[in-house]
């Protein structure tokens, strides 16, 4: 797959695409309908995603000065690129979200983006997707300007529950934080993971009998605080591949530590991680975050909770 950083001056052979358009925060199911519906839609043309980076809503906030937000996104930029990579998409326009385009007007986007930058040969949109200056142009308005500018457009429908209710990001951040992780991933299609470079920490797991992958959590939604059986896919290095473990997320309320991150322990691995990217899917709660009263306490804990992990992801 192909990323793009921005509309202009690009090749050729990303110019012409059937082109997925959204933040695809999460690429969930929902999501996917956009994405399949683009493929569908010219068979023969390349499978392209636009979305921004930043997300528009942290552009907005960061503005207005709301320092106090609260994190929401489930993906960082590289999940959500490594998600799309399996999902067959060839290229992803990944556009800097800004004062330019957040200035645009919905025609002087479609014209502007779609038209004179990617030369789209069709566009498609969930049913509630906005976009332009104030949010001011919906998918009605794109199927308008799309016959006004000779490109195509495809309103895929809002998917589903067997309840009725609507998969959403929403929903999935509500699933993760009451640690509900089948639940998220059935309206995901996949498991939620954390991605990212293997961090330095404080080597207190080697000490422990227990080394870790530390990965940074900033920026994004966190789910419940806790201890997690996980599967871990090593994305580089020597050791590349696909492992079980067993992972905290959470603040080391024992060490007095206040910044959330994710620690990983593989099963059966001794390798050095530093430096080498990691996709860690959470799959199974098992406890909350808690302190112990002794370093003891706290490995005894640690091995009851690599045994239940064990358990639990052999039974999958």
């Amino acid at each position: 797959m192909q990323i793009h950083d921005d509309w202009t001056g690009l090749p050729a052979s990303a110019r012409g695409a059937t082109v997925a358009m959204g933040n695809f925060d999460g690429v969930h199911l929902g999501h996917r309908a956009v994405i399949d519906a683009a493929r569908a839609a010219v068979p023969d043309a390349p499978l392209g995603v636009m979305t921004f980076e930043p997300h528009p809503r942290q552009f907005f906030a960061e503005r207005a000065g709301r320092t106090d937000a609260p994190t929401f996104r489930l993906m960082n930029a590289e999940a959500r690129a490594n998600r799309l990579a399996r999902l067959g998409v060839a290229h992803l326009y990944q556009l800097p979200f800004g004062a330019v385009l957040a200035g645009l007007s919905p025609e002087a986007f479609a014209r502007e983006v779609l038209v004179d930058g990617l030369g789209v040969a069709h566009v498609t949109v969930g049913q509630d997707f906005q976009f332009g200056k104030d949010r001011a142009g919906d998918a009605a308005m794109l199927e308008t300007l799309g016959q006004k500018m000779g490109f195509g457009v495809t309103v895929a429908p809002l998917v589903s529950d067997a309840d009725g209710r609507d998969f959403s990001s929403t929903a999935i951040r509500t699933a993760l934080r009451e640690g509900r992780m089948d639940d998220a991933e059935r309206m995901l299609g996949h498991w939620h993971r954390f991605e990212g470079e293997v961090l330095h920490g404080e080597k207190r797991g080697r000490e422990l009998g227990w080394r870790t992958a530390n990965l940074s959590v900033d920026g994004l939604h966190l789910p419940r605080l806790g201890v997690y059986a996980v599967l871990v896919d090593i994305l580089t290095g020597p050791d590349k591949g696909a492992y079980r473990g067993v992972a905290s997320l959470g603040v080391r309320p024992m060490f007095g530590k206040n910044t959330p991150n994710l620690e990983a322990h593989l099963f059966d691995f001794s390798g050095d991680l530093y430096g080498q990217h990691l996709s860690v899917a959470l799959v199974k709660f098992l406890r909350d975050e808690k302190a112990f009263n002794s370093l003891d306490a706290l490995t005894d804990q640690i091995a009851k909770d690599a045994a239940e992990a064990r358990a639990v992801l052999s039974a999958r």
